[in-house]
């Protein structure tokens, strides 16, 4: 039986950050604990690789705390160590007065937040950055850059290692022991003990929160989020990132267009009910997680309103009808055809929810017993993992004391 002083459940961006920083300011004995074989296998290697600048954040919240301070500290570890990472900005384009409006509400924020950003008025200054675009105004951010997450990842866990961090692929954990001061987590291939535990297991964070009492009054409802890709021919049609207006009352941001590190141009994601927390295709399902979700009645408090239950049928479209997924691209590219798309790839975001209905917008997390238990790392997760790690670090050392 391996003994630790802290064990940390997960090898994604939360995870690896969280060792990352407790290593470099303790000699504490520290293990990272992951269940598949490779490291951001799941919500930090299935996104969009965008570094949010932190523009559409409420100030003063979290969010926009990490955003903010997370991109220029993405920025400056990439340059660093090497990793892909392109500036090459974002336009939020608005196709109505409506989302007109919207813009200046979002340029305000973004002010707040120290965040550069700028009006493009016209359909003619539009296109002075992304020519095959459509709108009637954009608010433009130069800051937001494309990452190559799976590269961050692994990066910060190598660094972690190099501080003497153990890491355990291919361990997952089944369940949580806790005899006296003790934490025994029994995992795919053994028992690894630790004196304290540091919960990031992502989408299955509230189950092992749950069998510590800690967080009862949240569930992680999976939502999947799918992309398709530009064939080559077609990628001109995007130079940097395209978003649509968000509605600040949803946290998903809707169908956009993002160039990546690898050069790739992909489209998406959507926003539709997982039926299991890792079924990445829409022909997949887990009988037993997905009637978690319908007994869950914070789930059905969510969708009281007729706002959400619109929403939700609309992203279930587009998640079967590929034809309303490209008449959504449409509204931003209207150049693009059915046969410049090919199926791409999918992610799932552990979006948790108040048994009240509350969608939680922010970073959560809840101490227990000799425990920190990260129940919420939404998005964006990934641009925020380096501060966040930072502060999660220090609220962890303060408990360990």
């Amino acid at each position: 039986m391996s003994e630790y002083e802290v064990a940390i459940v997960g090898g994604g961006c939360v995870g690896c950050s969280v060792a990352y920083h407790l290593a470099g300011q303790t000699d504490l004995d520290i293990c990272v604990v992951e269940k598949e074989h490779h490291l951001a296998e799941h919500q930090s290697g299935r996104n969009s690789g965008v570094v949010h600048p932190g523009f559409n954040y409420p100030p003063s919240s979290l969010k926009a705390k990490f955003a903010t301070e997370g991109t220029r500290r993405m920025k400056e570890y990439c340059e660093e160590n090497d990793i892909p990472l392109e500036e090459l900005g974002v336009l939020v384009v608005a196709t109505d007065q409506k989302e007109r409006e919207r813009l200046t509400e979002i340029q305000e924020q973004a002010t707040e937040n120290g965040v550069k950003t700028e009006i493009l008025e016209t359909r003619e200054e539009i296109q002075e950055h992304e020519p095959h675009a459509a709108g009637e105004a954009a608010l433009y951010c130069p800051e937001a850059a494309s990452v190559d997450s799976q590269k961050y990842v692994y990066s910060l866990a190598g660094d972690a290692e190099n501080r003497g961090v153990d890491f355990y692929t291919g361990y997952e954990v089944k369940k949580i022991k806790t005899v006296d001061d003790t934490h025994h987590l029994l995992t795919s291939n053994g028992t690894i003990s630790a004196s304290y535990l540091v919960n990031a297991a992502g989408l299955y964070a509230d189950e092992l929160a749950h069998q510590m009492g800690v967080g009862e009054e949240y569930q992680i409802v999976p939502f999947r989020g799918e992309y398709y890709e530009l064939v080559p021919q077609k990628r001109d049609l995007v130079n940097t990132m395209i978003y649509p207006t968000p509605d600040s009352e949803l946290p998903f941001l809707g169908v956009h267009f993002t160039r990546r590190t690898d050069d790739k141009v992909i489209i998406g994601p959507n926003a539709v009910l997982a039926f299991g927390r890792e079924a990445y295709e829409n022909t997949q399902f887990d009988i037993s997680e997905l009637a978690s979700t319908f007994k869950y009645e914070g789930f059905w408090k969510l969708l009281a309103s007729p706002k959400m239950i619109g929403v939700a049928l609309n992203e279930l479209n587009k998640s079967y009808r590929k034809e309303a997924f490209i008449e959504a691209s449409q509204s931003l590219v209207p150049e693009v055809e059915t046969e410049d798309f090919r199926k791409s790839y999918a992610g799932i975001r552990a979006q948790v929810v108040r048994e009240d209905g509350t969608l939680i917008k922010d970073p959560l997390f809840e101490h227990g017993s000799q425990s920190t238990h990260v129940l919420n790392a939404v998005s964006p997760g990934l641009t925020s993992s380096l501060p966040f790690g930072d502060h999660l670090t220090e609220a962890i050392l303060n408990q360990i004391e």
